[in-house]
């Protein structure tokens, strides 16, 4: 009998997992209360985490106690000649290290986090070794970074170690705050520039995050971590390489609306102001029968106002 009743409960539960269509090709959303599994997927499939990286650099230079205040020059050896990616952050810009910081986790900007290694103490060789630390404190034994932007594939992770380091990242007020602000202005070179989250769904209607970080490589696919709050339960979430933003954006939607028992959706538009639930299959497949009705009716009119056209012709 308890064999049935667990069977049943197993069978259950994966049906509605099995339900939440995930363009991510490895997920997990953990309950942050009771550390239980909600969603996954392939989640101990170890392949690159992009940007995502920037919450271990975070982590570490945090931990390091430096001073947040200390003025950082942007050196060319910050420039990326790995990926060649574009930054507003030009050679020779004067920040603080805790707009470096801010810069990294809210806009993903990689030469700003490429600063932070630099002036880490110890340099680069330093920021691996302070890096190699906090992963075995952490426990991700399959986690391997290398540098601190995410530009590198060799930079790699799974699923289950990222949940770890979101949790350990949310035990940062820093961090928070600093990833879940829309967008903010810094002075690059005497001028004011605005930066913006490369999150949209943060500050969006109906989100509540608590943290979050994108990341995207050709080799990583578009990637997401997020904690956030539905239904009164706070989760963890874990995207990676999603084929697109609007897959990614999905996963997060359908994630959201599982956890507060809605149907997931098929598709998001894009709107002014954030994401959108457009329709769902069930109510796409009967928009798309009214107007196959709607056109019929029309058809059938237009022959029969041709037939009545052509009798009266014929009587004149």
């Amino acid at each position: 009998m308890i064999k049935k009743l667990f069977a049943t409960v197993l069978m259950t539960f994966s049906a509605a997992a099995f339900a939440v269509p995930f363009g991510s090709q490895s997920v997990l959303v953990v309950e942050d209360d009771t550390g239980k599994v909600l969603l996954e997927k392939n989640a101990d499939t170890v392949m690159p985490i992009a940007s995502l990286t920037k919450l271990m650099t975070a982590m570490v230079v945090l931990d390091a106690k430096l001073d947040m205040d200390e003025i950082i020059e942007i050196d060319s050896a910050d420039v990326d000649r790995l990926k060649y990616s574009t930054s507003r952050v030009a050679v020779g810009a004067k920040l603080t290290r805790r707009d470096a910081l801010h810069l990294a986790l809210m806009s993903s900007d990689n030469r700003a986090a490429a600063s932070l290694a630099r002036t880490f103490p110890g340099g680069n060789d330093g920021f691996k070794a302070a890096v190699r630390k906090k992963t075995r404190q952490l426990g991700m034994t399959h986690t391997v970074i290398e540098e601190p932007t995410g530009l590198s594939p060799h930079n790699r992770s799974n699923a289950g170690d990222l949940v770890k380091m979101a949790k350990a990242s949310t035990e940062y007020p820093e961090i928070v705050r600093m990833t879940t602000e829309t967008k903010d202005v810094f002075d690059i070179k005497g001028r004011d520039v605005n930066f913006s989250n490369t999150n949209r769904l943060v500050g969006a209607k109906g989100w509540d995050v608590g943290l979050s970080k994108t990341g995207f490589t050709n080799e990583a696919g578009r990637c997401l971590i997020m904690n956030i709050t539905a239904a009164g339960k706070k989760a963890t979430l874990v995207l990676l390489n999603a084929g697109a933003s609007s897959a990614r954006i999905m996963d997060a939607l359908n994630i959201r609306r599982f956890i507060t028992g809605d149907e997931p959706v098929s598709r998001v538009a894009r709107a002014a102001g954030g994401p959108r639930i457009k329709a769902s299959a069930g109510s796409s497949k009967a928009k798309i029968r009214a107007k196959s009705k709607g056109a019929k009716a029309k058809a059938t009119k237009k022959r029969t106002s041709a037939k009545v056209n052509a009798t009266r012709k014929r009587r004149g």
